[in-house]
């Protein structure tokens, strides 16, 4: 049990350094696209973390679940307000 622990920490801490890594390297030209990306993933993770919160399998699991559901639930309504407030730079007068 503490070796999978381990292991699964081990993963957030590279996945956490790796995405910093990506997401600092960015041009700005690109970072449009990339938030409408970003957004269906949220959404992804966002049914992902629902189907946890419900699960049942624990209140650890729930508490978690609960959480997840919060950041990713603000990941989405933040991108997409981003996206439309980028959009309606384009828009004419």
């Amino acid at each position: 049990m503490d070796m999978t622990l381990l292991l699964l920490l081990t993963l957030f801490v590279v996945a956490v350094f790796l995405g910093v890594e990506l997401i600092t390297k960015v041009p700005p030209t690109l970072h449009t696209p990339l938030m409408s990306g970003s957004n269906a993933i949220s959404g992804i993770s966002l049914v992902g973390a629902l189907l946890s919160a419900g699960s049942g399998a624990g209140i650890m699991v729930n508490v978690l679940g609960f959480i997840a559901v919060v950041l990713a639930t603000i990941n989405v309504v933040g991108g997409y307000m981003v996206t439309n407030r980028m959009l309606a730079m384009f828009k004419r007068k």
